[in-house]
């Protein structure tokens, strides 16, 4: 008989106090508690990995050795434990290949979809394209100029892996000497060539030379014939000097007189390698298509991806507006990328400027277009160059390349890294022309299923996308019928999964590294309900992030129905309708860091709410509440968006006030980050700073810039990259230390400076260890692992500075020491205390100084950028953008946020969040309400005003759900189930 729990005994991860917990099995619990309680160390670091770590323990020391092992928690034991998955909110790839469609494995199933029910149209007429017969074959070839030469060629391998010596052997038995290998020829009686057998190969047996003529009709109508047959019904015509009035550029990348699938091989000059297939062709356009394969789908294979752009669906080109930035300056002054300073860009401008009598202190914009435009894209006629040398002056007219044509050349053609750096700054990030951003050939694209291409299919929106498949059958034959049923089945499933949680507006091409961390583990956790998998123990790390009220109940119909397939769930979470909804929640805390690592309650929601030491319970019940303001601040000005256009948002013109705190809402994929982050800050990167790297989103205007002196985006990105870097380092508060311990008496006496006491450079650190406190230990089959310095034993100084105290404590206990005890400790210091108070005032005062920055939450990294901008100088005038700070926030830190961010607000400047908790959203000043829903169902703003106004128009998903927390709004709505617990509490 199976555990009923999870048993996790002697739990001391990070805070984790000695803890023992039972969790029930196959039951929906949730972690919760304020910030910093221990929720993470308990379900990730311990419970989690070690599961991992038992999983890996599992497999051969073979496999050991190239998966590595998991660190064993700090833990006495860990019973009744069950396979483990995390589904945490990293992104779901950073590859730009990857697409919503590739990680859902959505798009596998749509190339297999069309590869073999598609039907195949010519990409130049759209007419469906039928067979084609050997004897046409054989009218087209003669219809070469006489003469031609030409090697008839059957492709026996085409990108396989392996040495094909039996081939060969084959090959010879059968009278054939000759093959292509890899585009080179070999005499299989001669030279037969030894393959690497760990690479893809193609080989291509020389079925006959002939030259073109009439005489020879017979001989090539055998040949292609014996061709066909050996390569399964395709044929590869290699003409080695194609003649003159032959395309070859033309027909090498796509159509021409031959046919689609011609490739110049790079090899040899003037050579053209045409491929003929007895299934496709366009008797119209006289096109042959290639095979139809799953692989001619893809735009990760060079079978299916755009040649242009790769399969990326972008190309990089120099822009116009980025080589001129300022028309206004002179023709000497005004290309950036090119230095009038430099002889040979100064020889040229002159050149040019004397050529169409023209001054070179001329502004740009004063110039006739048509001059403009030859010095940027190069001149009809040519140029008069001069040249200085020893033996005199050197004259050569030839045509100007123009200063684009330039750098777009020198891009491709440099070898230097610096230069290429140098030309990016002047490139722009286009849709690629040749597939309009679609990544596939024309050929792949022209193929349809019930008249539409897969790449219409990958621009749908995932909710879009389902209808368009149901019924799909209906309209199909019979064979086609039986051959889709599955395939059909398993896409109607995983868009189903995505609607279910929430997705239904993500489009399939959309790149997966653009993805918000909810929306990635969203994905995630839609395909693991698609997987059907039993008796699994998921670990999710807050889920309804960045999910709108309106959403959160079908994502907890998804976590339930995930439950009832008979898996466990440990949620990380603070969302009060998912605790209310759970079977067990685990309340850690009483406090954060050191006063933390216990369990304070724990039980469903009611038994949580019994507890009074609970602050979760007291939160639950309605005890205690975030206030709603007494009023709400006027605008001193209004910064304007006009013509916002970007991905889905309909031509906005947008008013945010100056002056005030203002919260822009609406379901997921309305707009909001698009609004905010790309045309809104940077658009304004670029105007007012003068960023030419910063790309905005498309927009008319930005109007109103004069209310604000500056622009601040606080996200969640890192705070630093390597251990070194921690919060006393980025806030500035180790300077201050720093400072202090240099002035101590022994310091003084000694000579030491305040680099001393860095562990960043040499001098004071451990050299052990460079200043990181530990040691990696290199292991063959198990686990690395990271031991304390022997040297500094962790310290990270040598002993000479750890000689110097301050106050009795040392550089390395200073850094151990929390927010809180460091405030204590530097009561007397202003500098330090105003410093740390405000660490405090976002909710980290149990955060230590010297903690790591890759250990911190992407909560925590953006209230520590929080905290640093409240440690500036403030002349208000500065414009703040937040998105979802309260990422990671219990309702007593979140009450804590939302005292910082109106204290921000009260000292002149203007703060602009997005954000879908409602208790921050009614303390805004203004509100933003963008919708109605998500994807091209967005994009537009669906109510604007104060709180009250939004919760009064019906039309506003959020609307409706702020009116529940909003006193004076009285209107008949769903009250929320804490709103009915406050007022059972007060009739009590």
């Amino acid at each position: 008989m199976s555990k009923e729990y999870i048993e996790v005994r002697g739990a001391e991860e990070n805070n984790l106090k000695d803890l023992d917990v039972e969790i029930p099995r196959e039951q929906f619990n949730v972690v919760t508690g304020l910030s910093g309680s221990g929720k993470s160390s308990l379900a990730f670091d311990t419970v989690y990995a070690e599961g991992q770590r038992r999983y890996i323990e599992s497999l051969s020391a073979y496999a050991r050795n190239f998966l590595g092992q998991m660190d064993k928690p700090k833990v006495e034991t860990v019973e009744g434990l069950s396979p483990a998955i995390s589904i945490d909110q990293k992104n779901a790839a950073n590859n730009p290949r990857s697409t919503v469609g590739t990680v859902t494995e959505l798009h596998d199933y749509l190339r297999l979809l069309y590869a073999r029910v598609g039907t195949p149209h010519c990409p130049e007429c759209g007419q469906e394209v039928g067979e084609q017969s050997a004897q046409n074959m054989v009218s087209r070839l003669l219809d070469l100029p006489e003469g031609t030469k030409a090697k008839l060629a059957a492709p026996v391998v085409r990108d396989q892996k392996g040495a094909f010596e039996d081939l060969f052997d084959e090959l010879v038995s059968e009278g054939y000497s000759r093959v292509e290998v890899d585009g080179e020829e070999h005499d299989l009686t001669m030279d037969r060539p030894e393959l690497d057998e760990n690479y893809d190969h193609t080989i291509d047996v020389i079925v006959d030379r002939v030259k073109i003529s009439a005489e020879a009709r017979s001989r090539i109508a055998d040949s292609v014939e014996t061709a066909l047959e050996e390569a399964e019904g395709v044929m590869k015509v290699i003409l080695p000097n194609p003649p003159e009035d032959v395309d070859v550029g033309a027909t090498a990348r796509s159509t021409g007189d031959l046919g689609v699938g011609g490739e110049k091989d790079d090899s040899a000059d003037e050579r053209l390698v045409v491929e003929f297939s007895e299934d496709l062709a366009c008797t119209e356009c006289g096109i042959d298509l290639p095979e139809i394969e799953t692989r001619s789908f893809s735009f990760n294979s060079p079978h299916g991806a755009c040649p242009e752009c790769e399969g990326i669906g972008e190309t990089k080109e120099v822009s116009e507006d980025l080589v001129v930035q300022d028309p206004s300056k002179p023709l000497k002054h005004v290309f950036e990328p090119w230095s009038y300073q430099r002889s040979y860009y100064r020889t040229r401008l002159d050149a040019v400027a004397e050529h169409f009598d023209v001054s070179l202190e001329t502004p740009f914009e004063d110039l006739p277009a048509d001059v403009r435009e030859q010095f940027l894209y190069g001149t009809d006629e040519q140029v008069l160059f001069k040249r200085q040398t020893k033996n005199g002056t050197r004259r050569k007219r030839k045509r100007f390349e123009g200063v684009v044509p330039n750098l777009d050349r020198r891009y491709v053609e440099t070898d230097s890294d610096g230069t290429r750096e140098h030309i990016e700054d002047y490139m722009s990030v286009t849709q690629c022309p040749a597939c309009d951003g679609t990544r596939l050939k024309d050929a792949s694209r022209a193929v349809l299923v019930d008249d539409t291409g897969i790449s219409e299919v990958n621009r749908m929106s995932i909710g879009d996308a389902l209808e368009h498949f149901e019924g799909m059958e209906a309209g199909m034959s019979a064979r086609d019928r039986k051959i889709a049923e599955e395939i059909l089945k398993e896409i109607r499933a995983r868009l189903g999964f995505m609607c279910e949680v929430g997705l239904e507006y993500l489009t399939l091409d959309r790149e997966a590294s653009t993805l918000s961390g909810g929306e990635s583990q969203r994905i995630r956790l839609a395909t693991q309900i698609g997987s059907g998998l039993v008796g699994v123990l998921y670990v999710l790390d807050e889920p309804s992030i960045g999910l709108h009220q309106r959403d959160n109940d079908r994502l907890l119909s998804t976590l339930k129905e995930l439950r009832d397939l008979g898996n466990t769930l440990l949620v990380v979470e603070h969302d009060e309708e998912t605790m209310r909804q759970a079977d067990n929640v685990i309340d850690l805390g009483p406090g954060p860091g050191k006063r933390g690592g216990e369990i304070v309650a724990q039980g469903d929601a009611e038994e949580i709410m019994a507890v009074d030491e609970s602050i979760t319970g007291d939160y639950l019940a309605g005890r205690e509440q975030i206030p709603v303001p007494d009023e709400r601040r006027e605008p001193e000005g209004t910064i304007t968006i006009e013509g916002a256009r970007q991905h889905n948002l309909a031509d906005l013109d947008v008013d945010l006030p100056v002056g005030c705190f203002t919260a822009i809402t609406g379901v997921s994929g309305s707009g909001k980050s698009t609004l905010m982050h790309d045309v809104l800050y940077k658009g304004l990167a670029r105007e007012m700073n003068d960023n030419t790297s910063v790309d905005p989103g498309d927009h008319d205007a930005i109007e109103g810039l004069d209310a604000i002196e500056t622009v601040r985006l606080i996200d969640q990105s890192p705070i630093g990259r390597t251990p070194r870097s921690n919060p006393a380092t980025y806030t500035s508060v180790f300077d201050h230390i720093r400072e202090l311990f240099a002035q101590t008496e022994l310091s003084k006496q000694r000579g030491y400076e305040k680099g001393r006491f860095s562990f960043n450079v040499k001098g004071g650190r451990c050299e052990e260890c460079g200043g990181q406190g530990t040691v990696k230990i290199e292991m063959n089959f198990l686990s690395d692992v990271h031991v304390p310095c022997e040297e500094c034993d962790g310290a990270r100084y040598n002993d000479e500075t750890l000689d110097v105290e301050y106050k009795g404590k040392t550089i390395a206990e200073v850094l151990e020491m929390s927010v809180e005890e460091a405030y204590d400790f530097f009561e007397h210091d202003s500098r330090i205390e105003r410093r740390l108070k405000l660490l405090k005032d976002v909710g980290l005062d149990y955060m230590k100084l010297g903690q790591p920055s890759t250990t911190l939450s992407g909560g925590e990294a953006q209230r520590i950028k929080l905290a640093e901008e409240l440690g500036k100088k403030q002349t208000g005038e500065t414009l703040y953008l937040l998105d979802e700070p309260t990422t990671g926030l219990h309702s007593a830190d979140e009450r804590k946020l939302i005292d910082v961010l109106q204290r921000l607000t009260d000292n002149g400047n203007t703060v602009v969040v997005v954000e879908h908790e409602l208790d921050l959203v009614k303390n805004a000043d203004r509100v933003l309400d963008l919708g109605p829903e998500g994807g091209e169902h967005g994009g537009r703003i669906v109510a604007a005003g104060t709180p009250e106004e939004v919760a009064r128009n019906d039309d506003s998903h959020t609307g409706r759900y702020l009116r529940d927390l909003l006193p004076d709004v009285d209107l008949k709505g769903p009250r929320s189930d804490r709103e009915k617990a406050a007022a059972v509490a007060d009739d009590d």
